[in-house]
């Protein structure tokens, strides 16, 4: 059998199974199977120019994802820009930092939810972009027309080979240690990885329980629930190796699944959490020149970032003293004692 044959036989047998999970179900990617639909429209790969023109489409549903965290804002795309190896989009509801290096192949996708979806050399999604009621639809045909092209090259259906975790070298772990309570910025932070040829699950374990002290899995959903209970805006980063997504603001509708997942269900933003797939959690203090800031970050089996948590905040604010509250208690609560 094909592979469209195969994924059509699927889809009859469990109609509401989801494409992601239908491609890991059939050995393929994504990416082949969005490009079997037969409306599936190719995208001219001017990436920094479509993301630049989304503006024009007006309100929208953005969906950035990785295998245990699925994160959905509605918005308008605005304050977009683009430099080398990098695009932001840095509006108030849709908050972006997409790396467009290994992006591959876009597609536009009509039916009933109609889509821009990208997806990166292997095949994985990297970022969605969903019409909505209130979406532009003339600007929306419009801005597809103008990059379609046709198709060159077919993404690939056979999936690649997992990544191995990063190799964990020697780090001195005081020397590490003494550059992480200099930081003057929390970006500043992959760069102290980079200097000391650290992964980021071995600089958490390195760091000592006042920079980095290790929590049971259901911590970030603790500090949720303890937010939304008193009204206090969060950040939530979900990302992938090409795409993070922001959202800030306060949540609400928090809710359990089955399957092990934490979502949260408010008109603006959902988010959707598999806390089964979570191998790491840890309270994460970094210095800056606004004091230190406080977070939550979730890793998985691999060692890669599945979310980070912060108390909402700009730029030359200091943290939300609540915010520090609440995780200084979820810590309490939910530290991990040494074997």
């Amino acid at each position: 059998m094909t592979l469209n044959e195969r994924h059509a036989e699927l889809r009859n047998a469990e109609p509401k199974l989801r494409i992601r999970d239908a491609a890991a179900r059939l050995g393929t990617t994504e990416a082949a199977l969005v490009a079997l639909d037969p409306g599936a429209i190719s995208l001219r790969p001017d990436w920094a120019a479509l993301i630049g023109a989304m503006p024009r489409v007006g309100q929208i549903m953005a969906l950035t994802r990785n295998d245990h965290a699925v994160h959905e804002r509605h918005g308008r795309f605005i304050d977009v820009s683009s430099g080398p190896g990098h695009i932001l989009v840095l509006g108030p509801d849709i908050d972006l930092r997409l790396f467009p290096g290994r992006w591959a192949y876009g597609f536009a996708l009509g039916g009933e939810r109609p889509s821009i979806q990208i997806f990166d050399r292997d095949g994985e999604a990297v970022h969605k972009i969903f019409a909505v009621e209130a979406t532009d639809r003339d600007a929306w045909a419009a801005l597809v027309a103008e990059f379609a092209m046709p198709v060159i090259a077919a993404p690939p259906e056979t999936v690649p080979s997992l990544i191995p975790p990063a190799e964990e070298g020697l780090v001195d772990a005081t020397a590490l240690r003494d550059d992480w309570r200099a930081l003057r910025d929390t970006h500043d932070f992959v760069t102290l990885l980079r200097r000391h040829k650290a992964t980021r699950r071995q600089a958490l374990a390195l760091g000592g329980d006042d920079l980095a002290l290790r929590l049971a899995p259901d911590a970030a959903s603790a500090a949720l629930r303890a937010a939304a209970g008193v009204g206090l805006p969060v950040m939530i980063f979900v990302g992938n190796r090409s795409a993070i997504q922001i959202h800030t603001g306060p949540v609400q509708r928090l809710r359990p699944s089955p399957g092990g997942w934490f979502n949260v269900l408010d008109p603006a933003f959902n988010l959707h959490l598999r806390e089964t797939g979570i191998a790491e959690a840890w309270r994460v203090v970094k210095p800056t020149d606004d004091g230190p800031v406080t977070s939550i970050e979730l890793l998985d089996t691999a060692g890669s970032v599945i979310g980070q948590f912060f108390g909402a905040r700009k730029p030359g604010q200091a943290e939300l003293t609540g915010w520090r509250a609440i995780v200084d208690a979820v810590a309490g609560e939910h530290a991990l004692l040494p074997a």
